[in-house]
């Protein structure tokens, strides 16, 4: 029988399986064209915590332990995905942790510099996905060759076509479309493949070495890959990029952070038609000399983008280059 408000459960040898149930945060600021993390310890925690009854919500939790561990106070937050693998054991071994992940858009200037946390690029952790200046070196000249190495130690034919099939897919191999909405996929794939340091005590003897890239604890890194992939599909139906702003910014700072998030560039002209289209921004009548030569216009969010940011169907694009 269930222990009703405990959350323990007694076994037929009489043990306690207690649940545990953990708050996790993506926190995302984009600094200088740089999308960034927010994380804890040795750059390789997300900021988290354990949900207790004295809190109203679990999203009230999230704000307390963030501000607790960073100083950093959260604006925009969204519940990203709940994490309950059988494998996600706690120090109990009767311990299942389940975790509520969320992800935070916030600007870099709120940070309070606690020496609790810092702010760390994600293309540290996830170098494979930076194509704004084409296919980054690791991709061509290590993932690739060390998946096809993967691919070809499998037993069997039929594997080894799968393999190779999905490494293509995820990585855009054998001049097929880079989707920079796969983020996990090809983090899942370099895991299964044992090509990152979280693969652990399941790489095999036989694996190619590992892909130079900078990990982190339990599986947070698969929960920042989620958060990205959900920001970078978000950016193309919804104007949650005005959270990463300052109040006012140029165009051309506009599109450096949608280009920053999705990893790739945009063409200019087709950005700005699609902004001036969708009546996204309008001028302050101030310029600033900060971008080099002249000087250019500062716009802003419109008071009714800002007013009916929830609504669906507010929309910007991620153009292709």
């Amino acid at each position: 029988m269930d222990d009703q408000g405990t959350g323990t459960r007694k076994d037929r040898a009489g043990r306690a399986d207690e649940v545990k149930l953990d708050l996790i945060a993506v926190v995302v600021a984009v600094d200088e064209s740089e999308p960034c993390l927010l994380t804890i310890g040795q750059a390789d925690t997300l900021p988290s915590g354990p949900f207790a009854l004295e809190y109203r919500s679990p999203q009230s939790g999230l704000r307390g332990w963030v501000e607790q561990q960073t100083g950093q106070p959260l604006g925009y937050i969204e519940q990203l995905y709940t994490f309950a693998d059988r494998d996600r054991i706690g120090a109990e071994r009767q311990q299942r942790v389940i975790s509520i992940s969320y992800l935070a858009l916030t600007s870099k200037e709120k940070a309070t510099g606690s020496s609790k946390c810092g702010w760390r690029s994600w293309y540290d952790y996830f170098p494979w996905e930076d194509h704004r200046s084409g296919p980054p070196p690791v991709v061509l000249d290590v993932v690739r060759p060390r998946l096809i190495v993967w691919a070809d130690g499998a037993s069997d034919a039929a594997t080894r076509r799968e393999r190779r099939q999905r490494a293509a897919i995820a990585f855009g191999f054998d001049d097929r479309y880079w989707n920079e909405e796969l983020v996990l996929q090809r983090y899942e794939l370099l895991y299964e493949a044992g090509l990152v340091q979280e693969a652990g005590s399941g790489r095999e003897a036989t694996s190619p070495p590992l892909v130079p890239s900078k990990s982190m604890v339990a599986d947070h890194r698969r929960i920042v890959a989620t958060g990205i992939a959900r920001l970078r599909s978000k950016i193309k139906y919804r104007p949650v990029v005005f959270e990463l702003m300052r109040p006012t910014f140029t165009l051309l700072q506009l599109q450096r952070t949608v280009e920053a998030l999705a990893g790739r560039l945009i063409h200019k002209p087709n950005f700005r038609r699609l902004i001036e289209q969708q009546e996204l921004v309008e001028e302050t009548g101030e310029t600033t000399a900060e971008t080099g030569g002249r000087p250019a216009k500062l716009y802003r969010f419109r008071h009714a983008v800002l007013d009916e940011r929830a609504i669906a169907g507010t929309k910007l694009p991620l153009a292709r280059g």
